[in-house]
């Protein structure tokens, strides 16, 4: 049976420790979830797809600003908190492992999928349903675990991808996929997409009194994350 991570809601059995430390955490408040909104840019008006939308934090900054937000995750107690923490937007449980069937074609202007293409085992059918759903001259942001850090902390080949299962510091326990940036490029292409920007983010000034060392590493060294823009590749319009 080929590697895989497979389609358990990993995070439902922490889903409300990790609402709290997401909330104005180092990695999320301050590092990821800046870079992402900066990629999207201004969403006022706009239908954003929240893919894999964890307890909400994105939906609420988008909602702020002014965007009709449609979200879902896979795990059942997030879009719980989710659908808490942002009311007026609509959220449902579902895997990127399937279709999304309840989405027509062309039907939002931007979608965000932050920090979860690592535990999807076929990600180039998972994006290209993202693209499917993207109206014209939309685009997809989404973030990922900077390769090059993963390659560090875990060595052996880093062109040769491959399964991770580790205990982070707060004892949850998580599987993802551990892959080289060039896989994730073909990933996008073989979905459709064209990256219009790849970005190294650097932690927020805020980041600093949150953890000094940590934020000087991360304005150092590529150990973190990384943030992609991709929009549909319109010569694929051509054809059709």
């Amino acid at each position: 049976m080929p590697e895989e991570v497979g389609t358990q809601p990993q995070y439902d059995l922490f889903a409300d420790e990790f609402a709290d430390h997401a909330r104005d955490n180092f990695y999320n408040a301050h590092y990821d979830r800046p870079a992402c909104l900066d990629l999207l840019g201004d969403v006022d008006g706009k239908t954003v797809l929240d893919a894999a939308c964890g307890p909400g934090h994105y939906a609420a900054e988008l909602t702020r600003r002014g965007a009709q937000v449609i979200g879902f995750d896979q795990s059942p107690r997030m879009v719980e908190l989710s659908t808490q923490r942002v009311p007026q937007a609509q959220f449902r449980t579902h895997d990127l492992a399937h279709p999304l069937d309840w989405l027509p074609d062309g039907s939002v202007d931007l979608v965000l999928l932050a920090l979860a293409l690592e535990y999807l085992d076929d990600r180039t059918a998972a994006l290209a349903e993202l693209t499917r759903v993207l109206r014209p001259g939309g685009a997809l942001v989404l973030s990922r675990m900077h390769p090059t850090g993963d390659w560090l902390r875990h060595g052996g080949n880093y062109f040769q991808p491959r399964v991770i299962e580790e205990t982070w510091n707060a004892g949850w326990h998580v599987r993802w996929w551990l892959s080289p940036l060039e896989q994730t490029c073909e990933e996008l292409r073989g979905a459709g997409f064209l990256i219009e920007r790849l970005t190294e983010p650097r932690p927020t000034p805020p980041a600093r009194e949150i953890d000094a060392a940590k934020y000087e590493a991360l304005h150092t060294s590529p150990t973190g994350l990384l943030a992609i823009r991709a929009i549909p590749d319109p010569r694929m319009a051509d054809k059709t």
